[in-house]
């Protein structure tokens, strides 16, 4: 995918998948070491015994190389802005969805929060993305239909803008988000995050996104991690050097014409 439909894709969608981002041997050795952190058998489905197993703190070697590779330091300087992102030297917490008879009721729509104020208990997200510069989902199983793959609202990110405009730098938290950005994003097409090991989906911080019970046959393995910036996003820039992240949210804010990346030009 060349720059220019990279970031007009982005632009419009909200988000971006790119294919084979990760090294295959790389996927492998990151999908390898999470099934020993589940402690089940990859070949044995009677061990699978819980509809979700949570991992995280993973910081070995294919976890800090998974999302430092060429072409995704490309694409965070292309939709980020180059110098004002942070490189990641592993991938957070992985939420790995296995088949299962139960169905967690984990599966509502929301946005991803960046901070966590002193003395409050759910995340905040404000207006600048404060704590958060990308939403990444890095696929480490093939993910199909049926695969609990994670719901996305297409274009989602350009109706929440208003929404938290009224909330200030202090943002809201997550409780207090997802209700209005529900309804607010309703009328949005539903596309599913499917691929292959090794494919990434790098989102807007605003994209609207849901998990889903697994329908499948196979576990769904999957990291979510943040894109941590370097320097807050700025919505009114004395130069216009804005970076599509920005150029998005003031399209949903509406100082800015739909399809013009000021940092493209």
């Amino acid at each position: 995918m060349d720059d220019k439909t990279l970031v007009s894709r982005f632009l419009r969608d909200g988000f971006v998948k790119l294919e084979g981002a990760v090294a295959p041997r790389v996927a492998a050795d990151c999908a390898r070491l999470l099934w020993r952190e589940t402690g089940c058998d990859p070949d044995d489905p009677s061990t699978w015994t819980q509809p979700v197993h949570w991992v995280g703190d993973m910081a070995q070697g294919p976890f800090a190389a998974a999302p430092n590779s060429p072409e995704l330091h490309r694409a965070y300087d292309l939709l980020v802005g180059a110098g004002r992102w942070e490189r990641r030297y592993s991938l957070g917490s992985f939420p790995l969805r296995f088949p299962h008879e139960e169905e967690p009721d984990d599966a509502g729509w929301h946005i991803e929060g960046g901070y966590l104020p002193e003395g409050e208990s759910w995340y905040f997200t404000n207006l600048r993305s404060r704590g958060r510069a990308l939403l990444m989902l890095f696929l480490f199983s093939e993910v199909g239909d049926q695969d609990a793959p994670t719901r996305i609202r297409v274009g989602s990110h350009l109706d929440v803008p208003k929404v938290l405009e009224k909330y200030g730098e202090e943002g809201a938290s997550g409780l207090t988000l997802s209700p209005e950005i529900t309804a607010a994003s309703d009328h949005r097409p539903v596309v599913l995050a499917t691929g292959s090991p090794g494919d990434v989906f790098l989102c807007h911080p605003f994209l609207v996104h849901a998990a889903q019970p697994h329908h499948g046959t196979r576990p769904r393995f999957l990291a979510q991690p943040p894109l941590m910036p370097a320097t807050p996003y700025e919505l009114e820039r004395a130069d216009g050097a804005y970076s599509p992240v920005e150029t998005a949210i003031r399209q949903g804010l509406g100082r800015e014409a739909a399809g013009h990346s000021a940092s493209q030009e």
